[in-house]
């Protein structure tokens, strides 16, 4: 299996990276290493904005044949990143077909909460993939527990997610 984590916060390195690379852990098959692709999009920020940047291609290419994709943004606005905005309207209408996705956001209080299902998971979907889970939405209090706070979420999800990964499962 392949996964790809895709983080659209401004800060490289940032705690949402953190976060989304929680949840590649917890939804990793045990006992069977996947293969990974980590996009931190601040690293590669000024070549969004390149209609031919062959760096920014290949990283389309890669998420899109990816089998499990995290696309991780912290709350701008109420609401995702233009930052992951740009990178995901680089793809065409059903480009992420293949792939399931899981809709994840960071933000400083739980006002927020409902941003993972209201506006990333409309857009992942416009993009073909299956989203068979609720999207996960962390706030700073959580990120000193996030083996728990993960791990409860990846006990509900992960079950529809597995579904879906095997074909079983398509929303």
């Amino acid at each position: 299996m392949n996964i790809a984590v895709i983080v659209g916060n401004p800060k490289s390195g940032s705690r949402t990276l953190r976060v989304a690379s929680a949840v590649a852990d917890a939804l990793e098959p045990p006992g069977t290493p996947a293969g990974r692709t980590t996009l931190d999009l601040a690293e590669v920020a000024p070549e969004l904005f390149e209609p031919g940047s062959v760096t920014v291609s290949g990283l389309l290419h890669q998420v899109a044949a990816s089998d499990l994709v995290i696309v991780a943004s912290p709350t701008y606005k109420a609401t995702f990143t233009g930052l992951l905005k740009a990178f995901l309207d680089r793809y065409d209408n059903n480009a992420l077909a293949a792939t399931v996705a899981v809709p994840v956001m960071t933000g400083a209080a739980p006002i927020h909460a409902l941003a993972p299902e209201v506006f990333l998971r409309p857009l992942l979907i416009e993009l073909g993939a299956s989203v068979p889970s609720r999207g996960l939405f962390v706030t700073e209090d959580e990120f000193d527990d996030l083996d728990e706070v993960i791990g409860d979420w990846a006990r509900r999800a992960r079950p529809l997610i597995d579904r879906a990964l095997q074909g079983e499962l398509a929303i």
